[in-house]
């Protein structure tokens, strides 16, 4: 097993000239047009209970940059666990992952983050009347775009590679399996689609 860093800089070498210009402290144009054009975002944050990586999504633009060093993120409603949240209370570190539909670089930003019930923060992401309940300001420390390797190698927005979804375990069959018997998988697929419809705001 590995141990130390010099072992792995004995296997891979040092980082290419260009990946180290690429990490800045701030968002200049050019990643800011990943955070105005991504409508998916996934959440990296860690506190007393371990690490936890959570989904964001809802209409490009959402994350919106208050500055070139402060993203402002709407929590809308999900399954109550607030996991982030509770990490962000312990330890305040945070890392998003911006993906932009049909682009293969990503966008990494590290920061620290704070969570807000301003009402008047609030009202600026409404949408149709409901709000979020909070808003993450994250304070920029870090970006970095990725350069493509990754989703040209797993050919994710090929939409050959697109499975049917009837071939794949449902919501209500894996939550039978984790709980009790009784669980009516049936029926919890059959009412899903209009749940979801009803609580995304």
């Amino acid at each position: 097993m590995l141990t130390t860093v010099e072992q792995l800089e004995e296997i891979y070498g040092k980082p290419h000239e260009r990946s180290l210009w690429k990490e800045i402290d701030y968002l200049n144009q050019d990643y800011q047009a990943f955070v105005k054009a991504s409508p998916f975002v996934v959440f990296a944050s860690h506190g007393p209970e371990g690490m936890d990586c959570s989904p964001k999504g809802d209409a490009p633009g959402f994350v919106r940059i208050l500055d070139e060093r402060t993203l402002a993120v709407p929590d809308r409603p999900g399954n109550n666990r607030i996991d982030t949240l509770r990490n962000l209370i312990a330890a305040p570190r945070i890392a998003l992952l911006f993906i932009v539909p049909g682009i293969g670089e990503t966008l990494r930003v590290n920061g620290r983050a704070e969570i807000s019930a301003e009402p008047a923060l609030l009202e600026q992401f409404a949408v149709d009347g409901k709000l979020p309940r909070t808003v993450i300001i994250v304070k920029v420390e870090a970006t970095y775009f990725h350069c493509s390797k990754a989703l040209v190698r797993s050919k994710l927005w090929d939409p050959a590679g697109q499975i049917e979804r009837s071939s794949f375990p449902s919501p209500g069959a894996m939550l039978k399996r984790l709980g009790s018997g009784t669980f009516d998988a049936e029926a919890y697929d059959r009412e899903l689609p209009a749940r979801v419809k009803a609580s995304l705001y």
